[in-house]
């Protein structure tokens, strides 16, 4: 199908598969010019290490050839997979907020709602600052190559999430899109089942979700360190104007 007839219809975002309930597609979104996303190029996505044979039929009909795993080493060895024909790029960002939840859970100290958004929002304000350089690794991947690409984490919802927000903001989606897209989360994800916690409900509600809160936190110290989000990507990313171009270029329907 050809990215006109793409153009002509919205294709489904989120993708049925049985291993991964947070797979979906970056396509259609509007950016620079009023020009939208090509469909069927870009993809975020939970894990990967539970796709059965269909699923892996179905990445494979979308021709997807590359995978960046943002999972930390831990996350990674317990939940290892090798996907055939795709070639996957590890840029570990620990899962901080995990840890600290289960540091503070162990030394006895009750974690209320708002003490874990307060955690995420730390998470965030970590991906602006140190674990740059693998935001960085990732638009380096996409600038090398257009061929099908997913970026994943192990819900899909923040490192991803973030990652996902970086590039659509350098397409030129707007923020409240942005939001949107980032939200969709909420939608979709399936936490795994049969965790045992120590914590309560609300709080894990608050850990296996998205909310606004947790973007506005990064994206607000982008702002307020960093100048706004171009200053950041072409500073902090290395992302410049001619790289922007190219990405436009790359992954975006032409006018």
């Amino acid at each position: 199908m050809t990215d006109h007839t793409h153009a002509m219809q919205d294709l489904p975002r989120a993708l049925p598969l049985q291993g991964a309930s947070n797979f979906r597609d970056l396509g259609g979104y509007r950016g620079h010019g009023g020009r939208a996303l090509r469909w069927r190029r870009v993809f975020r996505s939970d894990h990967l290490a539970a796709l059965t044979p269909q699923d892996l039929d179905q990445l494979q009909a979308l021709g997807v050839a590359r995978a960046v795993d943002f999972r930390g080493e831990a996350e990674r060895a317990a939940q290892a997979y090798a996907l055939p024909g795709v070639a996957c790029h590890p840029l570990t960002i620990e899962p901080t907020v995990v840890q600290r939840a289960q540091e503070l859970l162990r030394a006895g100290h009750p974690l209320s709602a708002q003490d874990a958004v307060g955690l995420m929002q730390e998470t965030y304000l970590a991906f602006v600052d140190a674990n740059a350089p693998r935001f960085a690794g990732l638009f380096r991947l996409l600038l090398e190559s257009d061929a099908p690409l997913v970026f994943h984490c192990t819900a899909g919802k923040d490192r991803t999430g973030f990652a996902a927000a970086l590039l659509l903001l350098a397409l030129g989606v707007p923020r409240e899109v942005v939001m949107q897209d980032y939200l969709l989360t909420n939608t979709y994800y399936r936490p795994p089942t049969g965790l045992a916690s120590a914590a309560p409900r609300e709080v894990l509600q608050v850990l296996w979700g998205v909310q606004e809160d947790f973007l506005d936190a990064a994206l607000h110290r982008v702002d307020a360190q960093y100048g706004g989000i171009t200053t950041y990507l072409e500073d902090v990313l290395g992302v410049d104007a001619a790289a922007r171009a190219e990405l436009a270029a790359r992954y975006l329907q032409a006018a």
